[in-house]
């Protein structure tokens, strides 16, 4: 007599897929849970909503680029970490900072740094593309080009090997830390932006008015669309990037307020900040802990 298998556990993904494999190995949580949103109005302006991931908000992950708890989207060279495509450009603003970061930083820090950087910045010919940017290779037809920064073997030209004097990660984000430069306004958009998802959308309210609404979330694997799949390691839902101890358990909405606050302003911080503070006297059973967060705690416990 056959027997039926057991029925599977949901992963989220295909479990042929990279994203499945990771999650059934235990180096990642499944992606779909009970998640906990705060909704306000902008203080500033009444027409402004705002929903913000409380459970990604008070979670404890923190970047673990250039350690060993950082397995690399993709695991043939884990020292880059996320940053195998190079980072797209947001706009003209944001080719600036790149610029003005490149040209004040020192070349100690930066492994692959071109060796007409000087000289570019030297003769600033607006005509001429910068060393370190390249377009991409979409079609016009698919809204393209777009401005990125280069790859170099495989990943891009701002991260720095194992073997970089100043080890391996992004060399604006080590320059930014080692002079003490706001992260934000330092590295691309996109970079200070993940692991942060803001999406905006203007909606008819019930009585007529439109109104936007800015969600602030997790940057987890469907953020990227169907190609978060194929990533083989992912790290916002990985325990090893959430602090299990009391004492360095720092919540996102504390540790990355800067970049908080560039992605909502100072007033809206403000009042996530507050709600957030008298929700940390709440039990852990009254809020929807993130499962990467209350796993990292367990398996501290445990040891």
């Amino acid at each position: 007599m056959n027997q039926q298998p057991p029925n599977p556990v949901p992963l989220g993904f295909p479990a042929t897929s990279p994203a499945g494999k990771s999650i059934a190995a235990g180096r990642e949580v499944e992606p779909d849970f009970p998640r906990d949103w705060f909704e306000f109005i902008d203080p500033d302006d009444p027409t402004h909503y705002f929903s913000i991931d409380l459970t990604w908000a008070e979670s404890t992950w923190s970047c673990r680029f250039g350690t060993p708890q950082c397995h690399g989207i993709d695991e043939s060279i884990p020292a880059v970490g996320c940053c195998i495509h190079g980072a797209y450009l947001a706009d003209e603003t944001d080719r600036d900072t790149v610029y003005n970061a490149v040209a004040d930083m020192p070349a100690k820090y930066w492994q692959l740094r071109p060796s007409d950087v000087d000289s570019f910045i030297a003769n600033a010919d607006p005509i001429e593309l910068e060393p370190w940017l390249e377009w991409d290779d979409t079609e016009p037809e698919d809204d393209g080009p777009h401005l990125k920064t280069k790859l170099v073997d495989g990943a891009c030209i701002f991260a720095n090997r194992a073997d970089a004097a100043t080890g391996p990660g992004c060399a604006l984000h080590q320059w930014a830390m080692a002079s003490g430069s706001p992260i934000v306004g330092s590295k691309p958009e996109v970079c200070w932006q993940v692991p942060f998802s803001r999406e905006d959308a203007w909606q008819e309210r019930p009585d007529g008015v439109d109104i936007l609404r800015t969600t602030i979330g997790e940057y987890h694997r469907r953020q990227w669309g169907g190609g978060g799949e194929d990533f083989d390691w992912w790290c916002t839902a990985a325990p090893e990037c959430h602090t299990a101890t009391a004492d360095g358990a720092i919540p996102v909405w504390k540790s990355m307020k800067s970049e908080l606050i560039a992605l909502i302003g100072e007033k809206p911080y403000e009042v996530l900040a507050r709600h957030c503070a008298a929700r940390a006297g709440l039990p852990d059973e009254a809020r929807s802990a993130h499962p990467a967060t209350t796993q990292a705690r367990s398996l501290e416990e445990g040891r």
